[in-house]
């Protein structure tokens, strides 16, 4: 009989594949454009004018967001400096925080085995993975309502008030990451619990009414000192109309303005899940085995309850509204926890005999396929700048946000080279390993000790990937060259064609407010119609009439606005840097 591993000896693991794949990514690349670094600029504001109230982006009210994931990142950009480290480092903390919740979770309502593979399949998943590459809230979501959950049960188990008001703390901090949808899920869950264990007589365990009034301690100062702060917006419009009813119920029925964000097609969003929670949504099969062993606490079975029901909520909810693609990732942490759950009690070895099995196949296939590619392309010069590449295909007219993956082409595969040696590698090796250790041992435990560490590897590759993509997605290297014009002339006057989302890290790197041509759009647009709103717009006509006259002008140009700008200024212009299908371009002559 093996010897059991020790739990200090799997926390090391979690830890070490954590911070190869969460930590050490945390450092690179710069912040990339639209997300990532509109939300950095924000928490960025914070720290340069002091206003913790309101959210501003290019100095605009940027009124659509909760704010404690800019409160967090704005105090960590103060310990860190302001870069993509401190950016991001949140985010890997969140993740560390969310696999250390479902350990602790399936530890009391299962046993360690379970509680060390559902931490193990939280880290390893490639929806958590992928998802956390850019600045946005939903990770931090995931956490506190799941934590809260979490606390819920452990008040209804056992009458405790310190665990009822967890509930509620957390509650509360999840209305100030991502609004009211975290109290629609939490009652929404623990409601149809109550409903479904006939023990609506319970709700008391909870404290409901002191609860109620701690949790609007917490929440409600913010909500109205915005709303006091952020008045007399586009039709005497403020923060509670745009806050409470565009951003929430509108955008529920895809009626919120503007119309800038798109909906999976059904098929898609439910079949997507399988890749969000590959590898481990391999094992599903295994997971419906006839012979499951029941949890043999109560704690155990209703943790299996609540979990089905919060995730299945949360799965059907975002199927009727608007949606992105990592909208779901909340429903995730239960998921695999249920997962994992029925992996250790069921005795459906042959199962899981397919799912490693399936594992190889797949991993046989994706090395094949790298090796391939890497042959054709082994003649092809290494580009560094990958974006001029790639195609445009403007898939889901890239309002979602894996659009851009299908912009791969041959021809970038040549830059790709390190990651897809590794991801190929990886691929040929790891599934295989695994699928020997259950063969030979029948223990599942250290085959998806394999499997995580494969996916782990992978996860690395993906990122070496990532980084060389910078150039196509960060405009970092702008910033670089502005900033050193500026230098030489301090008087110059730069400005962005088109939506901010194109160049936003620009403003973030250069520190200060841009001028925005043709720019008062999207996340801009409800912001720009307050009277105090600085200057920053202008059309195409006014921007071309300034042109060459007064102070030097740049101009930050994206690739999907070259043709348009190249229309407006004519001969006028000089190029003085192009990268991606990007340009810098000036009104005279460099020194």
């Amino acid at each position: 009989m093996p010897r059991p591993v020790s739990r200090s000896v799997r926390l090391l693991l979690l830890l070490s594949l954590w911070a190869a794949a969460f930590l050490a990514s945390s450092i690179s690349p710069p912040l990339l454009d639209d997300a990532d670094a509109t939300h950095s600029q924000a928490a960025q504001y914070m720290l340069h004018h002091g206003d913790w109230v309101t959210l501003h982006v290019d100095g605009i009210r940027y009124l659509e967001k909760a704010p404690l994931p800019y409160w967090i990142v704005a105090v960590s950009m103060k310990l860190f400096g302001e870069n993509a480290f401190a950016a991001h480092l949140p985010l890997a903390l969140t993740v560390l925080g969310l696999a250390l919740l479902a350990w602790r979770w399936a530890a009391r309502a299962f046993d360690e085995d379970t509680a060390f593979l559902a931490a193990l399949m939280t880290l390893t998943s490639t929806g958590v993975f992928l998802f956390t590459r850019v600045f946005i809230p939903d990770v931090l979501l995931a956490l506190l309502l799941c934590l809260s959950l979490y606390a819920a049960l452990r008040a209804l188990e056992g009458d405790s008030p310190r665990h009822a008001y967890l509930f509620w703390i957390a509650l509360a901090l999840a209305v100030l990451t991502k609004g009211l949808v975290a109290l629609v899920f939490a009652f929404a869950a623990i409601g149809l619990f109550l409903l479904f264990t006939r023990r609506l007589r319970e709700l008391s365990k909870l404290r409901p009414v002191t609860g109620t009034l701690l949790m609007l301690a917490i929440a409600a100062p913010w909500h109205i000192l915005a709303g006091l702060r952020n008045t007399g917006g586009a039709n005497g419009h403020g923060f509670f109309w745009f806050y409470f009813v565009n951003e929430h119920i509108l955008r529920f029925l895809g009626r919120r303005l503007p119309r800038d964000y798109n909906k999976m097609p059904a098929a898609a969003y439910w079949l997507a899940h399988l890749v969000w929670l590959f590898p481990w949504s391999l094992f599903l099969p295994a997971a419906f085995s006839r012979r499951q062993a029941e949890p043999r606490s109560t704690f155990g079975r209703d943790t299996l309850t609540l979990l089905a029901l919060y995730s299945a909520f949360v799965l059907l909810f975002f199927s009727l509204s608007t949606n992105q693609e990592y909208y779901t990732l909340p429903a995730y942490l239960p998921l695999l926890m249920l997962l994992a759950s029925r992996l250790t009690q069921s005795d459906s070895s042959k199962r899981i005999t397919l799912a490693l099995a399936s594992f190889t196949v797949l991993g046989a296939a994706i090395a094949i396929t790298l090796f391939v590619g890497l042959w054709q392309s082994r003649a092809l010069p290494f580009n560094p700048d990958i974006g001029s590449a790639l195609a445009r295909r403007a898939v889901g007219n890239y309002t979602l946000s894996m659009s851009h993956f299908f912009d791969l082409t041959g021809p970038s595969f040549a830059a790709l080279r390190l990651p897809a040696i590794i991801a190929m590698i990886t691929f040929a090796i790891g599934p295989a390993i695994a699928l020997t250790q259950w063969t030979k041992q029948r223990r599942l435990i250290p085959a998806a000790t394999t499997v995580a560490i494969t996916t782990t590897v992978f996860f690395v590759a993906a990122h070496i990937a990532l980084v060389r993509f910078a150039p196509m997605l960060s405009s970092e290297a702008f910033a670089t060259c502005i900033r050193t014009l500026e230098q030489r002339d301090p008087t110059a006057q730069t400005a962005l064609y088109g939506d901010q989302a194109y160049g936003s890290s620009i403003p973030f790197y250069l520190g200060q407010e841009v001028a925005l041509v043709d720019g008062r759009s999207t996340s801009m647009l409800f912001g720009s119609t307050f009277p105090d709103a600085p200057p920053i717009f202008l059309t195409p006509s006014q921007y071309a009439a300034q042109w060459g006259i007064g102070p030097r002008k740049l101009l930050f140009v994206p690739d999907e606005k070259r043709q348009v700008v190249d229309q407006l200024l004519g001969t006028r212009s000089i190029l003085v840097m192009t990268q991606s299908g990007k340009a810098l371009l000036t009104d005279r002559p460099l020194p």
